[in-house]
């Protein structure tokens, strides 16, 4: 046992020192992201795309049924991650099959556009137009109210749903009722000087590496001003409150950890119901592992608590204990 964990870490130190600049291979990650994805039909999900008007272009919105008679109560609005340079909506059908299956809800994936082509804050713009357009018609498109509609996203796109939230609430536009923060990118800086010690203690051996995640922010950034706008790293916010109930989940092993993990207590702080989960021996993006893995088993278990209204899902983030009571609901 002890050889397997070591191998294991070598491995991972061996993929993250030979990992190529994104900044210049990026066309290619994008290709190889799409390689080996299940298709919808061996996946038993249905799906229907649509496409929302935006200015000059359309926005494709994947709907993603979880299957049974009866047309599902609540939807998840979802938005991908991949640095804001990668991902699409094809590369997460899995993640959104899956999700849709495991929590009986309705999931919308957000096509958004991706950097450098498009760069901040237009990613950000299609996935609060998407937003507010579904959560304006949400009767007519989605079957339910918009109270009935959660925010959900995965790194940078856990990123892109806070800063979604951050905005509806600025422009008063629309008010999600409650949003789930998957290891999501918070702060703007991931040198050595970040305040954050998972930075320090996990951004060289661990897949993603803080180099990594600085090449992408330098890839989606317009200009240097834009890395202190709080819809840039949504832990510069002045004002935390008025936010949705919020659930944040973090990896251990993730250079993003603590940057999540606070940006949860400021919401907390500021008043809002907000439950901080850290998943133990994760690496940063283990919900796009296959869904019969452990730590997908769980991140269910604990989603389904959540959407379920539960007040607390571990308490505080020092708590990495699931309740026993809590059943996971497993695709049929």
């Amino acid at each position: 046992m002890e050889l397997g964990k070591l191998a294991l870490e070598a491995a991972l130190k061996a993929i993250s020192y030979t990992q190529l600049d994104v900044r210049k291979t990026y066309k290619l990650q994008r290709k190889l992201d799409r390689v080996g994805q299940l298709s919808l039909t061996r996946l038993h999900c249905r799906a229907v795309d649509m496409e929302i008007k935006r200015e000059d272009h359309a926005i494709p919105v994947r709907l993603f049924f979880p299957g049974g008679e009866t047309a599902p109560e609540e939807a998840i609005l979802f938005f991908h991650g991949g640095g804001w340079v990668t991902g699409d909506v094809d590369t997460y059908n899995r993640v959104c099959a899956v999700t849709a299956r495991c929590t009986g809800r309705l999931v919308a994936s957000v096509d958004y556009r991706l950097a450098p082509e498009h760069k901040f804050p237009e990613g950000l713009m299609d996935c609060y137009e998407a937003a507010r357009y579904l959560f304006w018609n949400a009767p007519d498109v989605l079957g339910m109210g918009p109270e009935q509609i959660s925010l959900m996203g995965d790194s940078a796109g856990g990123n892109l749903a806070a800063a979604v939230s951050l905005m509806a609430r600025d422009r008063g536009e629309f008010s999600p009722r409650q949003q789930i923060l998957l290891y999501p990118a918070a702060y703007n800086d991931h040198t050595e000087q970040s305040p954050y010690p998972s930075v320090r203690e996990n951004g060289t051996d661990y897949v993603l590496t803080s180099a990594r995640i600085r090449e992408f922010m330098e890839l989606y950034q317009r200009t240097p001003k834009d890395l202190q706008s709080p819809y840039f790293a949504p832990l510069l916010a002045k004002d935390f409150s008025r936010q949705p109930r919020t659930l944040v989940v973090t990896a251990q092993f993730d250079p993003l950890r603590d940057e999540g993990e606070d940006y949860g207590r400021k919401l907390r702080e500021a008043g809002n119901e907000v439950s901080i989960y850290r998943m133990n021996g994760a690496l940063h993006g283990f919900f796009s592992l296959p869904a019969g893995t452990s730590l997908v088993k769980k991140s269910f278990v604990i989603l389904n608590a959540f959407l379920r209204g539960e007040a607390q899902i571990s308490g505080e983030e020092e708590e990495h204990e699931v309740k026993e009571e809590h059943t996971l609901e497993t695709a049929r």
